[in-house]
């Protein structure tokens, strides 16, 4: 929205011209001026956070909508809606369309008719399982029609439950799919205590086979995300401020997909000795090679006996990264690879590898390094404060600033994931400058931050304002959901 001065500039209209009651109170222009997030925030993502009781209550609802369409038991609704992702309108389709088909499908009818048993007529009967002679009205069975004692049925569903296992639960014949529905369990079970565990149990498998649903991983967290999109953005609990991927569940990892960052993710622990020589905190000097520790998250880097300025990564002078190209943030291939013998190739994977995870490690321990200097930033704030150098509010900049440089940086690290496993091309060259060009920002931006009491507010200010339009335009171009 423009401004009063740049109103008037403008339109060079007088006051008199203008009616601001009509102004202010014209809806269409104010729609108008709305700015769409979804359209200028690639990380845009609309969800709620729900209690256990909000989601009991959602889900209640769908198995209601889906028993009184149907007219069938709630416990065979949820049994359906469990296995066919709680999509109501294609239960209903389908079911009204060959409704045997689909109960075989969800394991709630056997394959075949059960094939008629003698002794059914018989007053007595013996469970296959504990080979004991007992009342036939002590057995039961599910659509299967397999016979079991009551006792031995109590005792299963017991030890299912035991080990976590709930809308699992099937027939205790061999070779037998057909699960056992919730309402027939709960018949079985006479202790509060296991009942109570079925039905824990059984509405976290629930809220796992909802699309729109997802735990909170925060540890002892009770909330549970709703979204009506399915996607890999970011989401975080409004109890515990954990964030986290929502279409994975995992931390959350854009540019990467989902998929990628878990073969990452797994390459890095198989290859976690491998990679051990890497994670020292010293270095020396490329100039005077007097031993330097990183105690910053910035990859500038300052030798404090000689003042040469290098980077932390490749150990190239700083001056000659220029402002075009961050040339130590690209693995340069070698294109004649293919034609190399076995160790050769073993080697250059090797040294793929190691060079990505490097720049993955750094940046992991530069956010720690920076998150240090952020408890530094408040502490001296306050000092300022104290001494009456102005107001938090007036500091605040400082608090945004190391705020945005840790998004920013986040960010940048799961660049190199995505980086790691992408086919060499345009795209690729493509994101690769656009990673080098957000790490020089990045850079900077840390640099000033880790010097603010000598950085001017404005200068600062354009940093971010520069770095966070970096992250932006990458991820516009590269996040896939």
């Amino acid at each position: 929205m423009m401004s009063g001065e740049e109103y008037d500039s403008d339109m060079e209209y007088s006051d008199d011209d203008i009616c601001y009651e009509d102004y202010y109170n014209n809806e269409e222009d104010y729609d108008a001026e709305q700015v769409d997030p979804s359209k200028t925030d690639p990380e845009y993502f609309v969800f709620d956070c729900l209690t256990v009781e909000e989601v009991e209550r959602l889900l209640n609802e769908s198995v209601e909508i889906l028993s009184n369409t149907l007219q069938i038991t709630p416990s065979l609704a949820k049994v359906l809606l469990h296995a066919h992702e709680w999509a109501i309108p294609d239960i209903i389709v389908k079911y009204r369309g060959d409704s045997c088909r689909l109960l075989v499908l969800s394991k709630i009818k056997p394959p075949h008719p059960p094939e008629p048993v003698a002794s059914r007529h018989m007053r007595h009967q013996v469970c296959p399982v504990c080979v004991a002679t007992q009342n036939i009205d002590r057995f039961n069975s599910l659509a299967c029609g397999h016979l079991f004692c009551k006792d031995c049925w109590t005792m299963h569903f017991e030890v299912q439950i035991a080990q976590g296992i709930s809308t699992g639960i099937g027939c205790m014949a061999q070779e037998c799919e057909v699960l056992a529905p919730e309402d027939f369990v709960l018949t079985m079970l006479s202790r509060p205590s296991t009942r109570d565990k079925y039905q824990q149990f059984a509405f976290r498998d629930y809220v796992k086979s909802h699309p729109q649903l997802r735990f909170c991983p925060g540890p002892n967290c009770q909330v549970v995300v709703r979204a009506k999109e399915p996607w890999a953005k970011r989401a975080i609990c409004n109890v515990c401020r954990t964030v986290f991927c929502f279409r994975c569940g995992t931390d959350y990892h854009a540019p990467t997909d989902c998929a990628t960052i878990k073969k990452w993710l797994t390459k890095c622990a198989d290859d976690s000795e491998t990679a051990n020589y890497i994670s020292a905190h010293t270095k020396d000097c490329p100039r005077c090679h007097i031993c330097i520790e990183k105690n910053g998250g910035c990859n500038h880097m300052q030798c404090y006996n000689c003042k040469h300025d290098f980077c932390w990564m490749c150990l190239g002078d700083w001056k000659s990264h220029g402002s075009e190209y961050y040339e130590c943030s690209r693995y340069k291939e070698n294109p004649n690879i293919a034609h190399e013998s076995v160790h050769a190739q073993a080697r250059e994977a090797l040294k793929k590898y190691l060079h990505y995870y490097e720049r993955w490690e750094n940046h992991s321990k530069s956010l720690k390094l920076e998150e240090q200097t952020l408890q530094k930033i408040k502490t001296r704030i306050n000092k300022k404060v104290m001494n009456a150098s102005g107001t938090w509010i007036d500091w605040q900049y400082l608090l945004d600033a190391a705020t945005l440089l840790a998004k920013c940086r986040y960010t940048l690290q799961y660049t190199y994931p995505y980086a790691y496993y992408m086919e060499p091309g345009p795209r690729k060259e493509l994101f690769e400058y656009q990673q080098a060009q957000l790490e020089a920002e990045i850079e900077n931006l840390s640099w000033k931050i880790e010097r603010a009491e000598t950085t001017d507010r404005g200068d600062l200010e354009n940093q971010m304002d520069i770095a966070e339009k970096r992250r932006t335009t990458l991820l516009k171009d590269f996040l896939e959901v």
